[in-house]
């Protein structure tokens, strides 16, 4: 089991698990709540944490996570929280638990609605070092949120918003490959291409940032390579443990900030909680790819060559790198366009509105305009 200590503490491999009390002891959890979804607790990987623990009957346990974490489960949350007198929070499920459980952190322990922490409300810096600590036990390798320092949840106003800083970054993350094992083959696939997009978008990133880069093409070649054998065969533990470290690459490396492909993402994504993630980053990301293509930091450190190669790609335009990924997609199984997952053209409007709000609009290395992004919506149709 590799320890590593990039931006926090991560236990890796297929023992990691039973590190957890160890983990609650180092940062000063003794009487920790849960949170986690219907379906994890159902699957019984909650009952799995709770057996680290030395004392699991002091452990409450939330499982109200919706597929998109919202501000009315937040707040539900937060009440037992409080009303429990919790030190600090396990999180245990995909994105969507680990992100709740970082909301949760910060309303539990800090006044005010939840949309005075959102980057885009100018809340970064409203939140402290009072953050409750987190514990983050991912069960699907793609958002990578156990090591991010940002949660995105859906306001009740309908937005969908980044509440981000490194007070967020859980203070530890396990990271066992085997709680993944029973993930379904659609599930596998779609949070696979999140990681996917992660990497691929995090590199294309202006910002300086030569480990993160160098991460995130590590990270994205394991899982070009390995997410098709996860998806067909999910006991392959080879294929998991990649996959997870891809997960936890492409956030290690998101650090530098994203771009259009989650500013459309969450844009929709807020407009219609119901249509997955990653599955929209995989359709956003060729048409992406194509609108980056002419920027002058693409170009200079030749990134796209470098993303080619990473994919073993022998052609490496931008052209080859989209077709390639919907390609890989389709084998997959996944939607071939927004047509497909029922989005209409009425909708763009109101997405491209919201895409230009987004905190990952602004760390594109192209800025994209209204005309752009109606023009990548067409282009991802």
């Amino acid at each position: 089991m590799a320890i590593i200590n990039y931006i926090t503490q991560v236990q890796f491999g297929y023992d990691a698990l039973a590190s957890l009390q160890q983990e609650c002891d180092r940062v000063g959890i003794r009487h920790p709540m849960i949170v986690t979804d219907a379906g994890v607790r159902k699957a019984g990987l909650v009952d799995r944490v709770l057996a680290q623990l030395d004392k699991p009957g002091d452990a409450a346990i939330f499982d109200g996570t919706p597929s998109n974490p919202n501000e009315a489960a937040v707040l539900a949350a937060v009440r037992v929280f409080r009303d429990g007198g919790f030190d600090g929070i396990i999180a245990v499920g995909g994105g969507s638990s680990i992100d709740l459980a970082k909301g949760v952190a910060v309303c539990g322990t800090h006044e005010g609605e939840l949309k005075t922490f959102a980057v885009i409300e100018g809340g970064a810096g409203r939140i402290t070092a009072a953050t409750a600590p987190v514990i983050a036990i991912p069960t699907t390798a793609g958002t990578g949120s156990e090591v991010g320092r940002g949660a995105i949840l859906i306001l009740n106003d309908g937005r969908k918003v980044g509440v981000l800083s490194p007070h967020l970054v859980p203070k530890s993350a396990i990271c066992d490959p085997s709680m993944t094992l029973g993930l379904p083959a659609m599930l596998t696939a779609a949070t696979g291409m999140d990681a996917i997009a992660h990497c691929l978008e995090t590199f294309m990133s202006p910002a300086f940032n030569p480990p993160a880069d160098g991460i995130a093409l590590d990270g994205l070649r394991r899982a070009w390579l390995h997410i098709e054998r996860a998806t067909r065969n999910p006991q392959d533990r080879e294929a998991r443990l990649n996959m997870m470290s891809a997960s936890m690459q492409g956030a290690m490396a998101f650090q530098k900030g994203l771009g259009c492909v989650h500013s459309l993402s969450h844009s929709l994504g807020g407009i219609n909680p119901k249509l997955h993630h990653g599955t929209l980053n995989a359709v956003f990301l060729p048409a992406v790819i194509e609108f980056n293509a002419a920027s002058p930091s693409l170009q200079q450190e030749q990134k796209l060559e470098r993303m080619a190669q990473a994919m073993g790609l022998e052609n490496s335009g931008a052209e080859a790198i989209g077709a390639a990924i919907q390609d890989l997609s389709k084998r997959l199984g996944l939607p071939a366009g927004l047509a497909e997952m029922g989005v209409s053209r009425d909708l763009f409007p109101r997405i491209v509105h919201g895409a230009l709000a987004d905190h990952s609009h602004k760390t594109n290395p192209r800025e994209a305009s209204d005309a752009d992004y109606v023009w990548m919506l067409e282009r991802s149709m």
